[in-house]
């Protein structure tokens, strides 16, 4: 496309008054902002006698956890798309012949760093087994950086705590809403394109 095209239509930056170079409506709107924020109420949570309550647990991202799967086994088939998925490069997996005959591969080691993370949910997403979720557990803790590398052990340990309170999303739990269905090509509806 040639930039004298007739197709192309131009748009020009609208002229700024003198109010809008001097910013101030956007100033004033801050403030307004502030004040609301100030005047409200609060509301305090004595916080280890108290849990506080969140508007919805199911997108709280907080401590991970490695599910199981029918068997009790760990769900995870290392196929390391949740380490290449993760931009903090916090997952490190190191996989090993399975076992079990119904798949090929199965994590030896499946170690997160917590600290490093940055919750992004990129490594759920990732996931084509959903082996790795996401919990709302916000509470974590540690005393040294070693306490805060969740090994397979610890984070099975999580899905065990967790498994009653916030079922796997593929058993039972709360379900994504569905893509809507698109329409086929006319192709595949037997009549040729135009």
């Amino acid at each position: 496309m040639q930039p004298d095209d007739p197709a192309i239509r131009w748009v020009r930056e609208p002229e700024l008054g003198l109010a809008g170079r001097m910013y101030l409506p956007a100033v004033f709107q801050g403030l307004t902002t502030t004040a609301r924020h100030l005047m409200a109420p609060k509301k305090t949570v004595q916080f280890p006698e108290e849990r506080p309550e969140f508007g919805n647990p199911l997108i709280y991202r907080g401590v991970h956890r490695l599910n199981r799967d029918e068997q009790d086994r760990v769900q995870c088939v290392a196929c390391f798309l949740c380490a290449t998925a993760c931009p903090a490069h916090c997952i490190d997996i190191v996989g090993a012949e399975s076992p079990w005959p119904d798949r090929e591969k199965y994590p030896q080691s499946f170690t997160i760093d917590e600290l490093r993370c940055i919750y992004c949910g990129m490594c759920e997403e990732a996931c084509p087994v959903d082996a790795i979720e996401l919990t709302s557990l916000f509470d974590l803790t540690g005393r040294s950086r070693e306490e805060m590398m969740f090994d397979k052990e610890k984070l099975l340990s999580v899905y065990d705590q967790t498994k009653d309170t916030e079922p796997m999303r593929t058993r039972g739990g709360p379900q994504p809403p569905a893509p809507a269905a698109a329409t086929p090509p006319a192709e595949s509806r037997g009549r040729p394109a135009p």
